[in-house]
């Protein structure tokens, strides 16, 4: 039976490995493979089948709308109308936002830009029998596998 669990790069690991070979797993059937992980940088503006999860347009409507607003107050006193006047802070507003976010995403978050979450970096395949199974994959769990999965 194979056992594949996928871990941070951390003394948990070693000492999960140390755990399995006091337990009677031999060195041999214990591999330890460190992934590559990205170092391109991540794209600014989203694609149709993928997404980040940071919206751009989210500040820009919020100006809009309070740009609009206060555009068409004013509008009441100028000759241009509330109409166009509401329709001129509406488009300024939403420009003035997305300019707000695109300058945070770019300058401000440029080092933080990374992949959310926890990332796996090392995946452990261990070659162990059918009675061991159950040891094996608690001994990952308990020292802080991100993920485990077996097959037989």
């Amino acid at each position: 039976m194979q056992v594949f669990s996928t871990f941070e790069s951390n003394a948990f690991l070693e000492i999960a490995i140390t755990q399995l070979e006091k337990r009677g797993i031999r060195k041999e059937n214990i591999y330890a493979i460190p992934l590559d992980n990205r170092t391109e940088g991540r794209q600014i503006l989203d694609s149709t089948h993928h997404s980040d999860g940071t919206s751009f347009s989210d500040i820009g409507m919020a100006l809009a709308t309070a740009f609009s607003v206060i555009g068409a107050s004013i509008g009441f006193k100028l000759a241009l109308g509330p109409i166009y006047c509401g329709l001129i802070g509406a488009f300024i507003g939403f420009v003035l936002g997305m300019a707000i976010r695109l300058f945070t995403e770019t300058v401000l978050k440029k080092k933080k830009r990374v992949l959310k979450g926890k990332h796996s970096e090392v995946i452990l395949i261990i070659d162990c029998e059918d009675t061991q199974a159950d040891l094996v994959e608690n001994i990952l769990w308990n020292h802080f596998a991100l993920g485990v999965a077996s097959i037989k």
